[in-house]
């Protein structure tokens, strides 16, 4: 980040998500202000891209955006809030720790959250598929990707039994397994399933 400004009427902020899927780990969120005078060329979706591509851009964004910034809601937050609360509160969170108030906030997907804090009101909108078509929002997938990525190889060295290095956390053959296997650690998601039907099973009534 090259940069720190308070406030522009001009300023727009791209934001995005990553792991809303997975059984495990936290849901990441990016928020990003792009600089017009310094494009970074390569911006994409971040499932269209490398992991090796990700992490090069992932250096050159957090260089040359004007502003970025990235959070997230962890496992507790997910189960005690669902899923699309808790990507809506990492949303927030990100946005409104960029050094910058963008006047403009530019979402992907189709859901919005509240932005407003105190006296700030920007102006919002839900962009479907604006990963891959606006360069702030893919820039910040980028951003949300790489994160939620190292965090979960960090969980992987505490966990090492559930091979998080190698699914991040999304419900794979192995990370099924590996459930029924040692049971949920602390970052597992158990309001999702099969966590939850595993945890508190559903009684069927008797034949």
């Amino acid at each position: 980040m090259s940069t720190i400004c308070v406030s522009a009427a001009t300023l727009v902020a791209g934001v995005d998500e990553a792991g809303r899927g997975p059984l495990a780990g936290p849901v990441v969120a990016a928020a990003v202000i792009l600089r017009h005078d310094r494009p970074i060329i390569g911006l994409a979706d971040s499932k269209a891209l490398t992991a090796i591509r990700r992490e090069t851009l992932f250096d050159i964004i957090r260089r040359d955006a004007l502003a970025s910034a990235i959070a997230w809601a962890d496992a507790e937050e997910i189960d005690r809030l669902n899923i699309l609360q808790a990507t809506l509160l990492a949303m927030r969170r990100a946005v409104l720790g960029l050094v910058c108030r963008p006047a403009t906030i530019e979402v992907d997907g189709n859901r919005l959250p509240d932005f407003r804090v105190g006296h700030y009101a920007p102006q919002a909108r839900a962009i479907v598929d604006g990963d891959r078509h606006i360069p702030a929002i893919s820039a910040a997938s980028i951003l949300a990707k790489v994160s939620r990525d190292r965090m979960m190889l960090a969980v992987d060295r505490l966990h090492p039994e559930y091979g998080f290095a190698r699914h991040k956390g999304y419900g794979t053959i192995e990370h099924r397994a590996c459930i029924d296997r040692f049971g949920p650690c602390q970052c597992h998601r158990r309001s999702f399933s099969p966590l939850r039907d595993r945890l508190d099973p559903v009684r069927r009534p008797n034949p």
